[in-house]
């Protein structure tokens, strides 16, 4: 990989990785909520996550989609009713239960979710069949895998403190309530262009 073309794979990656979508909302929702601090391990869960998934797509995953489309299909059916479920429990959440704090999701879970997010399955197609040169095909596979990792993980920390920086505004109850029916509702919007390319 020549450095003209790590340059435009970075600017991809930044693309794709400040621009809104589930994995933006949930942590944006989860600075509000919980703070920046608590939601460390589902920033590195998340970007852990998805770089093991362009690994995993680089080494194979996408030929069995394109051998059995019906799988990533099933696959899409899952990841649009976990996210809408996700949506719900943001919406309905108000930050506080019984004087008790809820938990945002843990790294296993945001590592977890990648394999069921839409924009992240689009993403790791991407990256394999646009930007891995074919000569000495694993370490471009390694080296795209790394420069995603180090362009997301800045842009989803910025959305992480954008919700952090919000969370004094949202120290009544009623606005938090507001922001976190947004917030699913953002959710549920970010599945759009999922649902249309079905």
């Amino acid at each position: 990989m020549t450095i003209d073309q790590a340059l435009a794979f970075a600017l991809f990656a930044f693309a794709v990785s400040i621009t809104p979508g589930p994995n933006n909302t949930l942590v944006l929702a989860s600075g509000a909520n919980f703070g920046f601090r608590a939601t460390i391990p589902q920033l590195l869960g998340i970007d852990i996550g998805f770089a093991l998934m362009i690994v995993a797509v680089g080494m194979g995953i996408g030929g069995l989609f394109a051998a059995f489309p019906s799988l990533h299909t099933a696959l899409r059916f899952v990841g649009v009713l976990y996210l809408l479920y996700l949506a719900w429990k943001i919406a309905s959440s108000t930050g506080i239960e019984s004087g008790r704090r809820e938990a945002p999701m843990t790294f296993l879970e945001a590592a977890a979710f990648q394999w069921v997010n839409p924009k992240g399955w689009i993403a790791a197609l991407g990256t394999v069949a646009t930007f891995t040169p074919s000569h000495g095909y694993f370490l471009n596979l390694i080296a795209v895998t790394a420069i995603f990792a180090l362009v997301m993980g800045p842009c989803i920390s910025l959305w992480a403190a954008v919700g952090t920086a919000v969370r004094t505004l949202l120290t009544e109850r009623s606005r938090l309530r507001a922001f976190n029916i947004v917030m699913g509702l953002l959710l549920v919007a970010s599945l759009y262009p999922t649902l249309a390319a079905a």
